[in-house]
């Protein structure tokens, strides 16, 4: 009785040096190593990732992300020379473009890039995208890098539903508009809190034990055949404005929904025009979230919105919901495959079905 009383407290003293070391190590020693930031403050666009990282990004798990010197999501740390000897793409969006929860490698922007490479007359994509842009950004940005003399052949816009919403409610500092720098609020243009899932004490500051903890349970799920499905995520209130039957006002002040589409429209002519004056045709794609396919929402807002504006400001308007419709109609288990589970943003499969139909237009 003895030895199984001492044997008891030797595991609990083991148990217990083990959870002091995982709670120093994922208290002090992991967030150094996410230093120097990624995800950085920008006095031209509000915010970047910063320029030459190599390190790691967390979205719904631990990933390998490294940037270039424009501060680009890019395979490894390099220097992108302002005149390129072949020609040019530049890629424009938010967090789906960016390609969060991904390696560079994995995200349509790194196929591309990957695909442009292997060309005997090589196209370089360039992936300028970054979580929660919005058209006042993506002219803000694109400006700022042709002045800083980055030439290239092309813009590709990746317009994003959340997009109005932002326009409605965000980065009145930054517009040119001086009917929107009156709700300018200077001390609220800090860095857009992080999108993923907020950590609890438990997941912060112990790390390690929590890691094990989940996968012990998925090892436990797949060898009883038990996986839980992650549901499809309620996010309307980002792209309510587009859809039937949503009273999305309250999450459009102080524009209004409508005031979000207009000011939406507004930027992006500004871009269009900075573009046309320098002889750079402008292409601009629309994608679904999950809500418009689970809805069969083929016709919405969104697209009629952007393919009215393209009619005589771009070179081609690119509609990708019938290719995930497509990719419904055939699968069942289309969320699944095309979404990162819990989230709305594309898995490597769903980024793949990205990346066959836009070669299809851009290579």
């Amino acid at each position: 009785m003895r030895r199984r009383i001492r044997n008891l407290w030797i595991a609990i003293y083991c148990v217990a040096i083990f959870l002091v070391m995982d709670f120093v190590y994922s208290s002090l020693i992991v967030p150094l190593e996410h230093e120097p930031r990624l995800r950085v403050p920008d006095p031209v666009y509000h915010h970047g990732l910063a320029a030459n990282f190599d390190g790691y990004d967390d979205w719904g798990g631990r990933f390998r992300l490294s940037t270039d010197n424009l501060g680009f999501k890019d395979f490894a740390v390099r220097d992108v020379v302002p005149l390129a000897t072949t020609r040019r793409i530049l890629l424009i969006g938010d967090s789906f473009t960016e390609g969060v929860g991904m390696t560079f490698d994995q995200s349509f922007a790194g196929l591309l890039y990957r695909a442009g490479q292997a060309r005997d007359d090589k196209i370089e994509f360039l992936n300028a995208a970054v979580v929660s842009y919005s058209p006042v950004i993506y002219y803000k940005k694109i400006k700022y890098l042709l002045e800083l003399g980055i030439r290239f052949d092309e813009v590709v816009v990746f317009s994003d539903e959340s997009d109005v919403q932002d326009e409605a409610t965000s980065y009145f500092c930054l517009d040119d508009d001086p009917s929107y720098r009156k709700y300018c609020n200077p001390s609220a243009s800090e860095l857009p809190p992080a999108a993923r899932p907020p950590e609890g004490f438990f997941e912060a500051h112990f790390s390690v034990t929590n890691g094990t903890r989940v996968l012990i349970k998925q090892y436990l799920q797949a060898l009883t055949g038990h996986q839980k499905r992650q549901p499809m995520p309620d996010v309307d209130f980002r792209i309510g404005w587009s859809l039937p039957g949503v009273d999305a006002s309250a999450f459009c002040q102080p524009l209004g929904c409508d005031g979000g589409i207009v000011r939406s429209r507004q930027n992006m002519g500004k871009l269009a025009d900075l573009l046309a004056q320098r002889g750079i045709p402008l292409t601009i794609v629309v994608y679904p979230w999950p809500t418009y396919l689970a809805r069969n929402l083929r016709e919405n807002a969104q697209v009629q919105i952007w393919r009215e504006f393209c009619q005589d400001r771009c070179k081609a308007f690119i509609d990708l919901f019938p290719a995930f419709f497509a990719e419904k109609a055939s699968h069942d288990d289309w969320y699944e495959r095309l979404f990162i589970s819990g989230d709305v943003h594309f898995s490597a499969e769903g980024n793949r079905l990205m990346f066959q139909e836009l070669a299809k237009r851009l290579l």
